[in-house]
């Protein structure tokens, strides 16, 4: 009996049908990252906002004055008394003819101000979730931590989900999590407090992280060993199109809510998919459903205009027990235990000096949209430079360079002249482009490397590391930074070549079919070795 890539070789490996399937599935980038960064535009801080003069709400009712009336004494009220905008004092109602009167009578310095503890007014009250929920001054943390929670349903979402969808099947569970994450997104839509905008925001990470884990390991499961390295990159540019085109939708849309609407909607648009994808053919086998594995490579091969020959009528299933993923199949041989514990590593590395370049770079004054449009598009050559070069050295050494090339272009940038800005950006510039490169490499190897009986389990509990970085990026550039302005990058240094270093380790897969079992890993592994030390700059030796 045939085997599965034989045949898929004669069905087609990369048609019509999978070129269909994978552009479908790849709108899953693109709402993915509206999810990811969407607090920058839901959460920034608002343009003006002032804290609520003393007694303002009843003056307001008793005087009749309109919010713009109200708006307009408070920010008097606040130059005549040199407050900030966090900042209120303790005084008395005062009359509605000349309210501001007795303020003449106050010297700068007597007066004792405290945090404010009246609400604040602004100019645009519903724009943002921190004006509609008063998330500024000391409340400001909150809007972080509405980004930690979302950052940990990533990691339950990997968990979960990546389990459910080497279980229960592929197609089953994206749909499952497209419909939660649009649900739970219209939820936040119309959250009333931080409370339910929190809790359903973290519910929605959960679902999010099912629909683009399981959108990638779907992808890489239909198409030959040839174009795996194609579509696993090209995928994650519509992650990058998603980043490009939010600050657009952002600056037409004027409010958060319809911004978040906006952005959630396309999840019930796939679930149009129930009817257009199949299931994966590569979990049927592994759940011993060879004939619907078979029906599926059938529909491949006829819409690719292709038709499989009459001896194809059965496929290789494997012998192994049908058994279901645990952490421990991870870790039980000593090669998966290497590669999961190096790939946990090059996750969590990849979040976190990503996201710190991302947040260095970006904490400067000017326009946010352009700024972030700007920001977005700098990561567009990361995937055509993949897509150049992975044929030609593997994927092994260009993840490797790519790490190191960004640790040291890191710790160029924290010694360069402070006199300097153009060149200092320029190779921060670089060092971004090579985490972003790494980011997009992990995604590729680390599904490569697992075989097809936990392959979406697997990727989903190592890309959990990621989603730690992302809660620990933030902290750790800003608490290294009061130290000393250009410490963190050089953790970023260490992270990223121990990172490059480590990586050399992983075996080959440039032109190799899928494992399917633990077994095929352990064999590809020992050939592989001798295949990245005849690709690339390694030598066998250090994977002794």
């Amino acid at each position: 009996m045939p085997s599965f890539d034989e045949v898929l070789k004669e069905a087609g490996e990369f048609g019509r049908f999978q070129k269909r399937v994978f552009f479908l599935l790849s709108q899953t980038g693109i709402t993915f990252s509206f999810l990811f960064v969407g607090v920058v535009f839901l959460g920034q801080d608002p343009e003006e906002y002032w804290c609520k003069i003393p007694c303002a709400s009843e003056l307001r009712d008793h005087c009749s004055w309109t919010a713009e009336e109200e708006y307009n004494l408070t920010i008097l009220a606040s130059s005549l008394m040199n407050s900030s905008q966090c900042a209120s004092w303790n005084d008395t109602c005062y009359n509605c003819t000349n309210p501001l009167s007795h303020l003449t009578n106050y010297s700068l310095g007597s007066v004792p101000f405290t945090r404010c503890l009246n609400g604040w007014l602004y100019k645009n009250p519903h724009s943002t979730i921190a004006s509609e929920f008063d998330l500024v001054c000391e409340n400001r943390w909150l809007i972080d931590l509405t980004q930690s929670l979302l950052n940990l349903g990533f990691l339950v979402g990997g968990f979960i989900l990546g389990y459910a969808a080497d279980r229960y099947g592929r197609i089953r569970i994206y749909l499952f999590s497209a419909f939660g994450a649009g649900l739970c997104g219209l939820i936040v839509a119309f959250a009333q407090n931080i409370v339910v905008f929190s809790i359903f925001r973290f519910l929605q990470g959960v679902f999010g992280k099912g629909t683009w884990m399981t959108s990638f390991v779907i992808v890489t499961e239909i198409v030959g060993s040839d174009e795996r390295r194609i579509v696993g990159i090209i995928i994650q540019i519509f992650f990058t199109l998603g980043v490009v085109i939010l600050p657009g939708i952002a600056y037409l849309i004027p409010t958060w809510r319809w911004i978040q609407l906006a952005t959630i909607f396309p999840n019930f648009l796939f679930l149009l998919y129930y009817w257009l994808i199949p299931e994966s053919p590569r979990w049927l086998l592994t759940r011993k459903e060879g004939k619907r594995a078979l029906k599926v490579l059938q529909t491949i091969a006829e819409s690719n205009g292709k038709s499989l020959p009459p001896h194809f009528s059965e496929i290789t299933v494997s012998d192994e027990e049908v058994s279901n993923p645990s952490l421990l199949d991870l870790v039980r041989t000593p090669q998966m235990r290497k590669f999961t514990l190096i790939l946990m590593y090059a996750w969590f590395t990849s979040a976190v000096v990503y996201q710190g370049l991302v947040l260095r770079l970006g904490i400067i004054e000017g326009n946010l949209y352009l700024e972030f449009f700007l920001s977005a598009v700098m990561e567009l050559p990361a995937a055509f430079l993949i897509l150049l070069t992975i044929d030609r050295i593997g994927r092994c050494p260009l993840f490797a360079m790519s790490g190191i090339v960004a640790g040291i272009a890191c710790l160029i940038t924290a010694f360069l002249p402070k006199d300097s800005p153009r060149l200092s950006t320029s190779v921060a510039i670089v060092a971004r482009l090579g985490i972003t490169i790494s980011f997009e490499l992990v995604y590729l190897v680390n599904s490569e490397l697992y075989p097809t009986v936990f392959r979406n389990f697997g990727v989903s509990l190592c890309s959990g590391l990621c989603d730690i970085g992302g809660i620990v990026a933030p902290f750790l550039l800003y608490r290294l930074a009061e130290i000393w302005s250009e410490l963190p990058l050089i953790i970023y240094c260490i992270l990223s070549v121990l990172c490059g270093i480590l990586v050399t380790l992983l075996p080959e897969t440039k032109g190799l079919p899928l494992p399917e079992t633990v077994e095929d890993v352990e064999k590809l592994s020992s050939s592989c070795h001798r295949s990245c030390g005849e690709s690339g700059p390694q030598n066998s030796n250090k994977h002794m």
